[in-house]
């Protein structure tokens, strides 16, 4: 199992680390890793690991067996053996984007209060999908609000619950296409806001912001109809 570091520290772009096990596929699975692996409609980090005598890319990041998290190579190539001493290095302005859009497809998820039923995150365009029958007709109302809660600059911290108190709190899930993972005995909250100023709080296990004004501008694009009773919503970085 990695220990999850982003978990820890969204912010650590560089960090030693030492080789856990290789892969079937070619991966590089660490003891402790800054790198995310794609889920919950975020992608897998890439970047770069190295250590004596030599280097590797990390194209992406994926989810292995048992908690590893596996570091993929650009292209096939000698790995380190196991039990080297590494440094992490992630491709921090890709990450740094993706927290960004996570954040913001929270803050989306309040302005169009409806049930999600997918998503994914992008550098620069994202989008939810709701169950939504008909496409809102106040976009440039639903833009402006967005952009206040960002230059808010509300904090977005996280909290723990038992896998019981989710149980007993059934409307703390927005996503019905992806249910918060049970069975590790508690789950992760971000909440966006504090006191009665909070505007956000839902399970989510991908990497954010600390405030909403490090977000930046927000334009909605286009909405598309995904069926009779879906909506698809997307969302850009305005730079």
């Amino acid at each position: 199992m990695s220990a999850p570091l982003f978990l820890e520290d969204p912010y650590l772009s560089d960090a030693p680390g030492r080789v856990a096990a290789h892969t079937a596929e070619g991966g590089v699975v660490l003891g402790a890793s800054i790198f995310y692996p794609t889920g919950g409609g975020q992608p897998g980090d890439s970047g770069r690991i190295s250590w004596a005598g030599g280097a590797m890319e990390v194209a992406t990041t994926l989810k292995g067996e048992d908690g590893a998290i596996v570091l993929l190579p650009a292209a096939p190539q000698a790995l380190p053996p196991v039990g080297t001493a590494v440094e992490q290095h992630l491709d921090w302005p890709r990450r740094h984007r993706l927290m960004r859009m996570h954040t913001a497809l929270h803050l989306l998820s309040v302005v169009i209060p409806l049930p999600v039923a997918g998503g994914a995150v992008g550098e620069a365009r994202s989008r939810l999908d709701f169950d939504m029958p008909e496409a809102p007709s106040d976009r440039d109302t639903l833009e402006a609000l967005l952009n206040r809660m960002v230059d808010d600059d509300m904090p977005v911290t996280e909290t723990w619950i038992t896998d019981a108190e989710l149980a007993a709190n059934p409307g703390l899930v927005k996503t019905m296409s992806v249910a918060p993972p049970r069975g590790a005995g508690r789950i992760r909250l971000i909440r966006i806001g504090s006191g009665d100023d909070m505007v956000d709080l839902q399970p989510c296990g991908g990497t954010h912001v600390a405030r909403t004004g490090e977000i930046g501008r927000l334009a909605l694009g286009k909405i598309e109809k995904k069926g009779r009773q879906n909506r698809r919503v997307y969302l850009h970085l305005d730079d």
